[in-house]
């Protein structure tokens, strides 16, 4: 199991082999299981984020009403409004929305790499293999990608909301998708890296303040916030804009930061915006 995004890059440079190989040799080395089957089992998973995705009503609701239709109302202003953003811009938002909205009525999901932060990834690689025209296959070598920027940060820190407020969720997430854009656009190991550190870096600090502590608000409406940062991440790495900072160091940031945060930001739906006047009269209708 690697604990360190430079013992990747280091290994990708001495022996000629891609960052996302050798993330699926690890993965193969612990659970035993030939490339081929690692790869399918990986390539499913991606499979079913775009099911995921897919399968959106926005007719639905979750049990509580505080989540359903927001990614109906977001195609509908992209289509018949006046947007500001762009074709692919709205795009990783609306499917962000999709994705996480999905979660919170209980459809099915990958958690990329929670429930919580669940529509990042996707959003991030489904508008991507959308525009570029890219095939399964690659889109399932750059989740190696994300996955292995996940393994670290679930070493050196943690992917718990609990454990370290949302920055462990939609900061991780933002963190993956960004290293795994940057491998789609013809990046290395060290510019994934990059992304990755900047991505998340932009996120430290995040609280985990869930209303009536459901994953549904704030939560849905962060994954289209962790969809974007990470996209604008790999776009200034791809520009040659480096972070100061290396990625490991900022997931040991990231594990310093959430080890000092106040229990009530994490996860406990006691602090934060659950704590607001709104936020105590919607756990109390509920």
């Amino acid at each position: 199991m690697f604990d360190s995004i430079e013992k990747i890059c280091l290994k990708e440079e001495e022996l000629g082999v891609p960052f996302w190989l050798l993330v699926q040799q690890d993965d193969c080395n612990e659970t035993a299981i030939s490339k081929e089957a690692s790869f399918e089992k990986m390539m499913q998973m991606y499979k079913a984020m775009k099911q995921s995705a897919l399968e959106y009503d926005s007719k639905m609701k979750s049990n509580s009403g505080l989540v359903g239709g927001e990614a109906g109302l977001l195609r509908k202003y992209l289509d018949e409004g006046q947007p500001l953003v762009g074709e692919f811009t709205g795009r990783v938002m609306e499917l962000a929305l999709r994705v996480a909205e999905g979660n919170a009525c209980m459809k099915r999901i990958v958690a990329a790499p929670t429930a919580g932060s669940c529509g990042v990834v996707p959003a991030v690689f489904i508008a991507t293999q959308e525009k570029l025209g890219l095939s399964d296959e690659k889109m399932t070598e750059a989740l190696y990608v994300a996955a292995g920027v996940g393994e670290v940060i679930a070493a050196r820190a943690s992917l718990a909301g609990a454990e370290g407020g949302c920055q462990a969720e939609i900061g991780a997430a933002s963190s993956m998708a960004a290293a795994g854009l940057v491998y789609l656009k013809g990046g290395n190991g060290r510019q994934s890296a990059c992304a990755a550190a900047l991505a998340l870096k932009n996120l430290l600090g995040l609280a985990c303040d869930p209303v009536a502590g459901l994953v549904e608000v704030p939560c849905v409406k962060r994954n289209v916030c962790g969809a974007m940062n990470a996209v604008t991440s790999a776009e200034l790495t791809m520009a040659g804009i480096e972070s100061r900072i290396p990625a490991d160091e900022v997931f040991d940031a990231m594990s310093s930061i959430g080890k000092g945060m106040n229990p009530n930001i994490k996860e406990t739906g006691t602090g934060g915006v659950a704590a607001t006047p709104t936020g105590e009269r919607i756990k109390a209708s509920i």
